[in-house]
């Protein structure tokens, strides 16, 4: 069963977290073969419209922008590009995830990433009073609310996933 231990390990998120006096659940499911975003929902006992996955892009001219979207839907690639202002987007190459953010693919939080990319977040989280992600490491996700999640990352919201 998931812990929501205090003692539990810290990742670099929650000590973030922590740094900024962030009030934040913290998750471990790493004892689990949970490896989808709905996978992990399902082992969290939440709403897989409450819990996000982070996903990087790459445009054109070689910007990367950072996207946060409810784990069971599809990133538009299109309505990602307009949310930046960009004419087209990709998804980065999943070999280019380490080396750009310091975190592996199933990994991502869109918290301390190696510097920070221009992030949106689907206009989903703001129906929830918290949304649940990624701590930056397999098995561990954190709960945060959107507000408090703004005095730790710059993000907007936007309508991003696929209708």
């Amino acid at each position: 069963m998931p812990k929501t231990d205090k003692n539990a390990e810290k990742t670099n998120v929650m000590r973030i977290l922590d740094q900024k006096k962030v009030n934040y659940k913290s998750y471990c499911y790493a004892d689990t073969a949970a490896v989808s975003g709905t996978e992990v929902a399902k082992i969290l006992g939440q709403n897989p419209e409450q819990v996000f996955k982070t996903l990087v892009t790459v445009s054109g001219n070689g910007s990367h922008y950072v996207f946060v979207i409810p784990v069971a839907e599809e990133l538009d690639l299109k309505k990602a590009a307009k949310a930046v202002g960009e004419k087209s987007i990709a998804m980065l190459k999943a070999k280019e995830l380490l080396p750009l953010t310091g975190y592996i693919h199933g990994g991502c939080s869109p918290i301390g990433m190696k510097k920070f990319f221009r992030t949106v977040i689907d206009e989903t989280a703001q129906l929830f009073d918290t949304i649940i992600f990624s701590a930056g490491k397999i098995g561990y996700q954190v709960e945060v609310s959107p507000e408090a999640l703004q005095n730790v990352i710059p993000f907007t919201f936007a309508d991003i996933t696929v209708s």
